[in-house]
């Protein structure tokens, strides 16, 4: 079961279309908590964006 505070709380539609357009190799290899912290715009785990560097541009801080 979802933790209380997502209950409440919509996914962003748009991270829900970016994560449903990803390989499906890439996908599968994507968890329950990598997806909900995308999806929840939380901080990204680095396990996620290994598995999502080729999809994504990070943005660089000076």
């Amino acid at each position: 079961m979802a933790p209380p505070e997502q209950l409440k709380e919509k996914p962003d539609p748009k991270r829900v279309a970016v994560l449903r357009s990803l390989p499906l190799a890439v996908k599968e290899k994507i968890t329950g908590e990598e997806a909900a912290a995308f999806m929840y715009n939380r901080p990204l785990p680095d396990s996620l964006l290994e598995k999502l560097k080729d999809y994504v541009v990070l943005d660089q801080e000076e």
